[in-house]
């Protein structure tokens, strides 16, 4: 079995994703090929995963090392699984340039890394070297699994999934701690044999049921104790707002829902940034501690002959296992909307629950959302499959009907603003775009 990591320059998640890999025991002897742009973070990577596989795996994997699109095709030749985890144009200067040059028109965003134009960006230049990816793919690996973990997810994933044969899925970290964090929130009891469902598109799917292992529905304890908290208090507050008015809690945290919708982040209302708690400019923040806090952790990663690991709750890992032992698992996936979301579009990506063993990807048939969940789902859906269709044509007027049907770039500016914006971040990233026309 061959495991091929794009972007293991990532070291962190590279760690979770491979160290998962080596320490089941059905999937720990394989080839791991190890493929970035950036040499630097790839070999520190090596020097990490090469301990742990000595430590915890008997050194049963074989680790090489793939740099530079020159390699490309070498790294994915006859793999078997390829898992994403790259980020075009990094922190600077894409990120930075995702954030500014909105803030000039008076658009604040959060995180900027799912939907609005910060999303609708690092899509667009995301697509070309997708593209790369699958065409290698298709070429020297054509039976592997692309699992993708990059955002934005269902702009990414719905992207892959309608340009190429390869089999694919998208993986989030929200769906497997939705419920188990919500009632840890509340004070409330969890375990294991509680079963919970949820289904929508990623980052915005609703957790639709959840109830305990004598089959009690927790969700009126749920809301009467949100309630209790009010939502200009405590955690998450966006999240249980929306749960409060919409009927059902989103997977996704509260800094990321504030910017998926029109009601929260409003410069007429700056009053509802401090009522919500809603952190502005959060993305770039986060990239500059990171930034700061990787020289220590380099040295925890790189240095330390006794580093360990321990199966964290990935995916890849489990998917991984239940092909190759054939013991059915189920996750959240996001997947094309074949009939599985009744009242959503067919070509739309959807996050729902799918049954994995030696057979393949099995996504699981949910019926209709609740009317309003549906209806929030699609303001979203109408700017990913946009910002496809960009990406899929390469014109630009579809760049500015994703940006104008956005709900909270839409809320905020006027037209003329968001084409005037969108020609601004195009000049901006040059050459980390391709042309449109």
């Amino acid at each position: 079995m061959k495991v091929t990591f794009m972007g293991a320059g990532s070291t962190v998640f590279s760690k979770n994703v491979l160290g998962d890999i080596m320490c089941t025991p059905d999937i720990q002897k394989c080839d791991i090929a190890l493929y970035d742009i950036d040499p630097k973070r790839l070999e520190e990577s090596f020097m990490m995963l090469s301990t742990i596989n000595k430590n915890i795996n008997e050194n049963r994997a074989v680790i090489k090392t793939y740099l530079g699109v020159e390699n490309r095709r070498e790294a994915l030749a006859g793999a078997d699984y390829v898992i994403n985890a790259i980020q075009v144009g990094g922190y600077d200067p894409c990120t930075i340039t995702d954030f500014e040059i909105p803030k000039k028109y008076g658009l604040r965003q959060t995180i900027a890394d799912t939907l609005g134009i910060g999303g609708i960006m690092r899509a667009l230049r995301t697509y070309p070297v997708l593209d790369g990816f699958l065409r290698d793919m298709e070429a020297v690996c054509p039976n592997a699994l692309f699992i993708n973990y990059t955002n934005p997810m269902a702009m990414l994933t719905g992207y892959i999934q309608r340009t190429s044969p390869i089999k694919s899925i998208g993986l989030c970290h929200s769906v497997q701690g939705c419920a188990k964090d919500l009632l840890h929130q509340l004070g409330m009891e969890y375990n294991d044999r509680y079963q919970w469902k949820i289904a929508g598109i990623n980052h915005q799917a609703w957790l639709l049921e959840i109830h305990d292992d004598k089959g009690v529905d927790l969700y009126p304890e749920i809301r009467r104790r949100s309630a209790e908290i009010g939502t200009d208090a405590g955690e998450d507050r966006v999240r249980r707002e929306l749960m409060h008015r919409i009927g059902y809690y989103i997977t996704e945290s509260s800094e990321h829902n504030s910017e998926y919708c029109p009601w929260f982040i409003r410069e007429k209302y700056p009053e509802l940034i401090d009522r919500f708690a809603i952190p502005l400019d959060e993305y770039p923040r986060r990239c500059v501690e990171q930034i700061k806090r990787w020289e220590t952790l380099r040295e925890e990663l790189t240095k330390d002959a006794n580093l360990t690991h321990t199966r964290s709750h990935e995916y890849a890992s489990m998917i991984i296992e239940a092909q190759v032992t054939n013991k059915p698992i189920k996750i959240g996936g996001n997947v094309l909307n074949t009939g599985l979301i009744d009242n959503l579009p067919a070509d739309a990506c959807v996050e729902v629950p799918c049954l994995i063993d030696a057979s393949g990807i099995q996504p699981c048939h949910v019926g209709k959302l609740p009317v309003q969940c549906a209806a929030m789902n699609m303001t979203n859906i109408n700017v990913q499959l946009l910002t496809i269709e960009a990406g899929m044509t390469r014109k630009k007027e579809h760049i500015y009907h994703a940006a104008m049907l956005d709900p909270h770039t839409g809320g905020e500016l006027s037209i003329d603003q968001i084409y005037s914006m969108v020609d601004d971040l195009i000049e901006a990233h040059g050459d980390w775009l391709p042309k449109f026309n």
